[in-house]
C-alpha cells in the first residue's frame, strides 16, 4: 500500500458511523484525540454520500487519494488504527515500548471481542434497553421518520437483533457469566482510574479507545447497564464522557505511557480478568472452528458458556500470537513476566 495522503481541511478523512455503534464512537474518539481532520457522516442517512465498503460494517473510513477523491472505504477499527499510525505518528496511540504496546493491543482486543458481548447482551436482553434501542436507533437515519415507518423499523430492528442473541452468547444460561464479567470490569476500572488517567499511564492507547467504544454504550446509552455503572463506577462514567473527545489533552512526543516495570498496581487485575473470561472463550472458539463444531463450549469462572463459533475471533487469536512471536527476546520476556499467572499466558503456551 502506498503512503496515504495526509488529510486536511479541504480533504478530510470521511468517517461513516452511527451513534449506537461502539466501534463508530471508538474511531471518532481516536480521530478527535489525534486531531486529524475528518467528516462524521451518519451511515445510510440522507447525508450519506460516501463510498460503500465491500463489507457493510461500521465504521467505514475513506482516505483522500492524490487527486482528493475517495475511491475506497475501509472497515474494522483495529486495522484502521494501524493504517492511521502508518500515516502519521503525531499523537500516536501505540506505546513506544514494544512490551507495553503488546499489552495495549491485548486490552483492545479484549474490549472489541469480549466486552462487546456485555454491550449486546444488555441492549437486547432488558426490556428498558430494548425499548430505547428500538425507538431511537431508526431515528439516527431519519429524525423526521413518520410514525408508521418508525413503528415498522422498531419491530424490524428488535426482531433482527434479538434473533442473533444466542449466536453471540447472550442467553439466560450465559447471563451470569456476562453480567458478572461486566460488573468486575466496572469495579476494576473504577479502582484503576482513582490512581491514573488511562489504562497504561497518562495518555491513551488502543486499549483505552477499545474500552471506551463499548463503554460509551454500556455506561451512557443503555439504561440497565448504565444504572449498574452509575452505582458501581462513578469515576468510570466520568472517564467515558471525557474520552469521547480528548483533542484538548496535551501530549509531548512519545512521553506519557508507563514503563513495563512501573505499570499501575491495578493493571494485573485487568489482565487477570482478561485471562478469566476472554482467554478461555478465545481458545475454545478456535478449537470449535478447527473441529468443525457448531457450538463453542467452555467453562468461565466455574460456569458453562456456550455460543456459536466465529471465524473472526480465530483471526484475533492468530494476530495476537503473531504479535507475540514478532517481539524480540527482551520484549517477549517482559510480556511473559507481565502475563505470568494471569491466565493470558495460556494464549502463547
Amino acid at each position: 500500500m502506498s503512503p496515504d495522503r495526509m488529510p486536511d481541511a479541504e480533504h478530510p478523512l470521511q468517517l461513516a458511523g452511527a451513534y449506537g455503534s461502539p466501534y463508530s464512537l471508538k474511531m471518532r474518539a481516536v480521530l478527535r484525540y489525534r486531531r486529524l481532520p475528518f467528516r462524521w457522516v451518519l451511515r445510510d442517512s440522507k447525508w450519506d454520500d460516501l463510498v460503500k465498503p465491500s463489507v457493510l460494517l461500521l465504521p467505514a473510513i475513506s482516505w483522500p487519494d492524490e487527486q482528493g477523491a475517495y475511491p475506497e472505504a475501509m472497515v474494522d477499527s483495529s486495522p484502521q488504527i494501524v493504517r492511521l499510525e502508518a500515516m502519521t505518528h503525531d499523537r500516536s496511540i501505540v506505546p513506544v515500548d514494544p512490551a507495553v504496546a503488546f499489552i495495549d493491543a491485548l486490552v483492545e482486543d479484549y474490549a472489541d471481542e469480549w466486552v462487546t458481548k456485555a454491550m449486546y447482551h444488555y441492549r437486547w436482553f432488558y426490556d428498558a434497553c430494548v425499548d430505547k434501542a428500538g425507538s431511537q436507533l431508526p431515528l439516527t437515519l431519519d429524525q423526521q421518520m413518520d410514525p408508521e415507518l418508525l413503528s415498522r423499523s422498531r419491530e424490524f430492528i428488535i426482531d433482527r437483533q434479538q434473533s442473533r442473541m444466542a449466536m453471540v452468547g447472550s442467553t439466560e444460561e450465559n447471563r451470569p457469566v456476562i453480567e458478572s464479567s461486566y460488573e468486575r470490569l466496572l469495579d476494576l476500572l473504577d479502582s484503576h482510574l482513582a490512581t491514573t488517567p488511562f489504562v497504561l499511564g497518562h495518555r491513551p492507547g488502543r486499549g483505552d479507545f477499545g474500552l471506551f467504544g463499548q463503554l460509551s454504550q454500556l455506561v451512557i446509552w443503555d439504561p440497565e447497564s448504565a444504572r449498574v455503572a452509575v452505582e458501581r463506577a462513578p469515576r468510570l462514567v466520568n472517564w467515558v464522557m471525557a474520552t469521547d473527545d480528548l483533542s484538548w489533552l496535551p501530549v509531548a512526543g512519545d512521553e506519557g505511557w508507563d514503563r513495563a516495570d512501573s505499570l499501575a498496581q491495578t493493571v494485573p487485575g485487568l489482565l487477570e480478568e482478561i485471562g478469566r473470561t476472554y482467554v478461555p472463550f478465545l481458545l475454545a472458539n478456535a478449537e470449535a472452528r478447527d473441529a468443525g463444531a457448531d457450538e463453542v463450549f467452555c467453562e468461565i469462572d466455574g460456569l458453562p458458556f456456550r455460543q456459536a463459533p466465529f471465524g473472526y475471533q480465530v483471526k484475533c487469536l492468530t494476530w495476537l500470537r503473531e504479535g507475540y512471536h514478532a517481539l524480540d527476546g527482551t520484549a517477549r520476556e517482559t510480556v511473559d513476566s507481565l502475563l505470568a499467572g494471569t491466565g493470558c499466558d495460556r494464549l502463547f503456551g
